[in-house]
């Protein structure tokens, strides 16, 4: 990928901060287990701030890094994270500093060259990058089925999702990663919402936006009465 700063999620900047999935706490130990040292993680397109806030219980200090004033706006607060602003392609940050990179749901909107170069520049010989996102989200077959007309190869919203997206679906492993692999266990999130919070977190896909701004419509219209009844 190459050009500049895609920014798909600043207009609902708010809603991001609360409506998005939180990450296991046994994802945050592992990555602590296997960084050698925990002086410094930088934590890239860190949104809202939850993966840094994961990060914070177990490393010194955290620069959580957005190219968005407005989600950098928005980050949840802690006193050994601190917000910057800036792309992860153009790190403003020591060389030989950082002990572990982490990149949650973002890597795909990255100049991969620019981005694996400050990696390598700004990463300790033995630091770790970490990246990850996670995958359509699974409730029970019935609601599933319905659900899946929205996802990026879906009747409803697969024309508006962007093509980088496409590396989410294939769980990152057709991204090009120049780094050393090391062996992972699977994380899993289980999240208890109802209805409302799901509309939620679904509302801030830029799919939808995208699908709104073209169509005048909320999508999620087109199957909210089909899972009411399931």
């Amino acid at each position: 990928m190459s050009g500049g700063f895609i920014d798909n999620f600043s207009t609902q900047s708010k809603e991001y901060s609360f409506s998005r999935p939180t990450y296991p706490e046994s994802l945050f130990e592992f990555l602590s287990t296997v960084t050698p040292q925990k002086t410094l993680a930088w934590d890239c397109a860190t949104g809202n701030g939850q993966a840094a806030i994961g990060l914070s219980k177990y490393f010194k200090k955290v620069i959580a890094s957005d190219a968005s004033k407005n989600q950098i706006q928005h980050g949840f607060q802690r006193k050994n994270i601190d917000f910057k602003l800036f792309p992860a392609e153009n790190a403003e940050l020591d060389n030989d500093s950082v002990d572990i990179v982490t990149v949650v749901q973002a890597l795909h909107w990255f100049d991969f060259d620019k981005f694996y170069y400050n990696v390598k520049r700004v990463g300790k010989k033995d630091g770790i990058i970490a990246v990850w996102s996670y995958d359509m989200h699974k409730i029970s077959p019935q609601i599933d089925k319905v659900t899946n007309r929205l996802d990026v190869d879906g009747e409803i919203l697969g024309s508006y999702w962007h093509k980088e997206t496409k590396y989410v679906k294939e769980k990152y492993k057709t991204i090009l990663f120049p780094f050393e692999e090391i062996s992972v266990p699977a994380f899993k999130t289980t999240l208890y919402w109802n209805l409302r919070q799901l509309w939620d977190y679904m509302k801030t896909w830029s799919s939808v936006k995208r699908y709104y701004s073209e169509n005048k419509r909320d999508p999620l219209d087109l199957v909210k009465p089909e899972v009411k009844t399931l």
